[in-house]
């Protein structure tokens, strides 16, 4: 028996709630790969003898690298995101 989702039975309402959830669900997976990218590429960069701890200077490089990548991320995001509105908007 064919257990997958028929969206046809979806009532409106239940298909705006599952692509909310999908939404959500999308969101919080990038958040966790941006994390996870960010802290391996500023821990490369920043780190160069791990130890027990991070000295003051490479607690301040990871910190600024961090910033820098967020503040790149967030570019990326709103130009792509305008991209998609003109291009939803020729449609």
């Amino acid at each position: 028996m064919d257990q997958s989702l028929n969206l046809n039975s979806l009532t409106p309402a239940q298909k705006g709630q599952l692509m909310e959830q999908m939404r959500t669900e999308v969101a919080l997976a990038s958040a966790r790969e941006l994390l996870e990218k960010m802290s391996d590429k500023c821990f490369e960069k920043c780190v160069t003898k791990p130890g027990t701890s991070l000295d003051n200077s490479e607690q301040k490089c990871v910190g600024l690298c961090m910033d820098r990548y967020v503040d790149a991320w967030n570019l990326v995001s709103k130009v792509f995101a305008s991209r998609i509105k003109r291009e939803a908007e020729k449609l």
